[in-house]
């Protein structure tokens, strides 16, 4: 029995000395240290004092999509932090609602209100409101921008299933609005030597290898990632920090119907979906620091886990949960031609 013993304990050192074993063992150490440095470093944000964005940056902020969800949330901590804000969205009514919010819990925050439907973007009606957006924020100290709007429709669809003028709405505020605004902000901050440019993302091009039936999506919030990484390394040498951040799901009127009630899910499932308030809150933590972040920890752990698995496991796992949504979808359109529920007004 001792022999054997002693055999089995020296073919084991063989193996370990083996170059193959000792490759296998470092590439697993490093993928260790990666995670538990990815997480040490979010926790040291988490404890670090919260920088003082209006000292750092400017006095103002300019928020697209500012009435409801992320943007909304943005807003109200953007001016719990100081910030004077510059709201800019589609609906009067509803970005006369925020700023009236905004007014009565930070009495010393100023507001702007300026109308642009960023789907109108490069037309004649496009460029007169981008006219007024330029000029209203000339002579404001715009300190950071925060291109948060995004369109998500159609969702959960086959791409030959959907109108081309739904296609071309998604590019023109995902894409061409976000651009033709931060180019409109820019100026002022390259004056000033200083600024911050965060652009709303999608750990949907971060942390899974593809996103199928929201195909079109994917690639405009790709976009938005190659486009505030480029622009980090272009202007990070005239004191503006330029940053994508890219969320997995978060609470919204969007997620709702898709996720289930919160109450439902639990504790767990509430850290993986945060509320757009504690989005928020991580969010202007994260600002100035590196050019792709996703701010919410419950997201972070899920972008790890997500590199650890297969890509061909998270295409199968994807299209099925995508598939179950476009069921679902259906469903809603269904009733909501039928009668039995009414149209959701966009935000």
């Amino acid at each position: 029995m001792t022999g054997s013993a002693s055999a089995g304990l020296l073919l084991l050192r063989q193996q370990l000395e083996q170059p193959w074993f000792l490759v296998l063992a470092a590439l697993g150490a490093v993928h260790v240290a990666a995670f538990a440095f990815r997480v040490l470093s979010h926790l040291a944000l988490l404890l670090r004092r919260p920088k003082n964005l209006r000292r750092r940056y400017g006095s103002w902020a300019v928020v697209t999509g500012p009435t409801s969800g992320i943007g909304r949330s943005m807003a109200l901590d953007l001016a719990g932090r100081g910030l004077n804000l510059v709201l800019v969205g589609r609906d009067p009514a509803k970005l006369k609602d925020i700023s009236d919010t905004v007014s009565a819990t930070h009495a010393a925050v100023q507001t702007k209100t300026v109308v642009l439907d960023l789907a109108l973007v490069a037309t004649p009606q496009g460029d007169e409101a981008m006219a007024r957006l330029r000029e209203a924020v000339s002579g404001l100290d715009v300190g950071v921008l925060v291109n948060n709007a995004g369109v998500a429709k159609p969702c959960a669809v086959y791409l030959h299933e959907a109108d081309v003028e739904a296609w071309v709405r998604m590019l023109r505020v995902n894409l061409w609005a976000l651009t033709e605004v931060t180019a409109a902000v820019l100026p002022g901050m390259v004056e000033r030597g200083r600024g911050a440019v965060v652009n709303i993302g999608s750990g949907s091009t971060e942390a899974i290898p593809s996103f199928p039936l929201y195909s079109v999506y994917a690639a405009s919030k790709r976009y938005v990632a190659q486009f505030s990484r480029s622009l980090y390394v272009e202007y990070r040498s005239k004191g503006i920090d330029v940053q994508c951040q890219a969320p997995l799901f978060v609470e919204t009127k969007m997620t709702t119907g898709v996720a289930g009630s919160r109450k439902r899910r639990g504790i767990l499932s509430s850290l993986m979906m945060p509320t757009s308030e504690a989005y928020a809150r991580a969010a202007a933590r994260w600002i100035g620091h590196g050019p792709l972040c996703m701010p919410n920890l419950g997201h972070r752990l899920q972008w790890c886990l997500c590199n650890a698995v297969p890509d061909r496991l998270l295409d199968v796992h994807r299209l099925r949960e995508n598939l179950r949504q476009r069921a679902l979808f259906q469903r809603l359109r269904s009733a909501r031609v039928n009668g039995g529920l009414p149209a959701r007004k966009q935000s």
